[in-house]
């Protein structure tokens, strides 16, 4: 795959001014050359019906479009109640049905995520790789990138200014531009 690898990233959070929108938004400015990142947002997104996975709704549909254009895929997520947030889990629901139509299927993934806290939302990851197996995705495993204590890392305006920071998201980054490269030469055979 030598052409332009298109990363979705979405952030798990629907807070304006949240810290992991904030990381999303510096993680589209810190992607490596050979990449970019285009993000989805998940407000607007219904809850999850399985009486409406035959005919989903239009925001549904799109974001099922956006994750199969897509290379690979870039979770931003915050921590609540020791896992990923509920419009995080219905948007992986929704794309995942109905069963044997799933979006994720074979997609490379990276992880990330910010928080007031100090362990920077590793439960929410944690929980997030535990559902990528069963959606058959890949993620990246190192680094882990786990922000915590973030809002001595971002100023006012939510721009991220720990370089430490910056250089793990653009570790994250290039390991996921690599990755993604490995698994399509593997299914293509070469």
């Amino acid at each position: 795959m030598s052409k332009p690898v298109r990363i979705l990233g979405i952030a798990g959070s629907l807070r304006r001014d949240s810290y992991n929108r904030a990381t999303l938004r510096a993680a589209t400015e810190l992607a490596p050359v050979g990449a970019s990142i285009e993000t989805f947002e998940l407000d607007g997104l219904p809850g999850f019906n399985q009486d409406d996975e035959q005919n989903p709704p239009a925001k549904v549909v799109e974001l099922k479009r956006r994750i199969r254009e897509a290379d690979a895929v870039l979770f931003v997520t915050p921590e609540y109640n020791y896992s990923v947030p509920g419009v995080l889990k219905n948007a992986i629901d929704w794309a995942s049905r109905p069963y044997g139509d799933s979006a994720w299927n074979g997609k490379p993934a990276a992880i990330m995520g910010a928080s007031i806290g100090a362990i920077g939302s590793a439960r929410a990851q944690y929980h997030l790789r535990q559902m990528m197996v069963f959606l058959n995705m890949f993620p990246v495993n190192q680094p882990e990138v786990m922000i915590g204590n973030a809002s001595e890392r971002f100023d006012a305006d939510g721009n991220l200014t720990d370089d430490a920071t910056k250089d793990f998201i653009r570790q994250l980054l290039q390991n996921l531009v690599e990755w993604t490269r490995r698994i399509s030469q593997a299914s293509q055979g070469t």
